[in-house]
């Protein structure tokens, strides 16, 4: 019922404004397809960059590496922990690939390998890992945020960046990544609804690999996909192949693209594999079966593009090797590196809190550094 239709209306109330339910934006255009977007296997790779395509490969050979050599380092005790992105190297790679230099990307602390991918030092970027540092290297100077452990909080992050930026009238779009257990999170949903109605560069990638931790997605969402959440914030959700790495960068690159342009923020859903457990502390064969990882195994991102590339010409054997050398190397100066005992300072607590320091912090500081005084003292004595 309207105000005019009301009792004792008359002509001098004022027209009502249009219901609160009227649709402020199509929505057919915002919805993702109803199958994962793919490119690896189909016509459209005939449109393949080769030089792309072989930097692709290269990286995902170096991730698998990689992934394989931190999760030993956990096992040597040298690192407290490590999430492996086996199985997901394609969302990974393609994240860090599509960016320009001024841009930011905004990992979770699964995204060690995008991070690498991107150009940060391996050892830096499992830094945070290892217990050493709260991050290990200047966000500011490789423009990826600090590996973020608490869930989605990286996601509000990106958005105000993004924001700022445009304020600015800087030429910087924000990437984030998130898992898909982190979409059951409030900060995914202040993100998203921030994010579209400023219309803020930054592009949300959601790595679905199945599980948060053990709860398998059916528990975590009724929605369709996770891409279809986008049309409730008014932005496009796409879904793709998080295993296909040429799909994903086309996609990824697609949204860059137009959020660069101004036209706002989208929403991706990678659909791709945990292949092993959550972290070196987890059992994943508690809450699934060997069948269900082997079914994944078939459709491996590393696999997919060397097939591809074999069979239209554009990889042979002496490319495969010369990305496998390469990836030995780099695992044997990153073994190397981590076996080496840090140097660290207790002193540095106190660093890159604030800007300038608090009184109390001033204090704590002082404290600690008399006691590290005594402690050198005594043991100078003692000798």
């Amino acid at each position: 019922m309207t105000v005019q239709e009301l009792p004792g209306a008359g002509a001098s109330h004022r027209s009502t404004p249009p219901p609160a339910w009227r649709p402020r934006t199509d929505a057919a255009p915002l919805l993702p397809d109803p199958e994962p977007y793919r490119v690896l296997g189909t016509p459209a790779a005939d449109r393949l960059d080769p030089e792309l395509m072989r930097r692709c490969y290269a990286e995902l050979v170096r991730g698998r590496r990689y992934n394989a050599q931190a999760t030993a380092l956990t096992r040597q005790g040298r690192l407290a922990v490590y999430p492996s992105t086996v199985g997901q190297e394609a969302c990974e790679i393609a994240a860090a690939l599509v960016l320009e230099e001024q841009d930011w990307l905004f990992p979770s602390y699964r995204d060690t390998l995008a991070a690498v991918a991107r150009g940060l030092d391996p050892v830096q970027a499992l830094t945070l890992l290892r217990g050493d540092w709260h991050t290990g290297y200047d966000p500011h100077e490789h423009r990826i945020a600090p590996l973020c452990t608490p869930l989605a909080t990286q996601l509000p992050h990106a958005v105000g960046l993004a924001h700022a930026a445009r304020l600015r009238g800087d030429d910087v779009v924000a990437l984030a990544l998130v898992g898909d257990g982190g979409t059951s999170e409030g900060d995914f949903h202040e993100a998203l609804n921030f994010a579209a109605v400023w219309q803020a560069p930054v592009v949300f990638l959601v790595q679905n690999n199945g599980f948060a931790i053990s709860v398998p997605l059916a528990k975590q969402t009724a929605a369709p996909t996770l891409a279809h959440k986008a049309v409730g914030y008014g932005m496009p959700g796409r879904l793709v192949d998080g295993n296909d790495i040429a799909a994903v960068h086309e996609v990824l690159s697609e949204a860059v693209r137009r959020a660069r342009a101004g036209g706002g923020p989208t929403l991706i859903e990678a659909v791709t594999y945990r292949i092993e457990a959550h972290t070196n502390a987890d059992d994943a064969t508690r809450y699934r079966g060997d069948a269900e990882v082997e079914a994944w195994k078939a459709h491996d991102p590393v696999d997919l593009l060397e097939r591809e590339l074999t069979a239209r010409g554009l990889l042979d054997e002496e490319g495969i090797r010369a990305a496998k050398d390469a990836a030995e190397e780099m695992a044997a100066t990153l073994r190397e590196r981590m076996n080496a005992e840090p140097v660290l300072n207790p002193m540095d607590l106190f660093e890159n809190v604030y800007a300038q320091q608090t009184e109390r912090l001033r204090e704590q500081a002082g404290m600690l550094r008399a006691e590290l005084e005594a402690e050198a003292a005594e043991a100078e004595e003692q000798s």
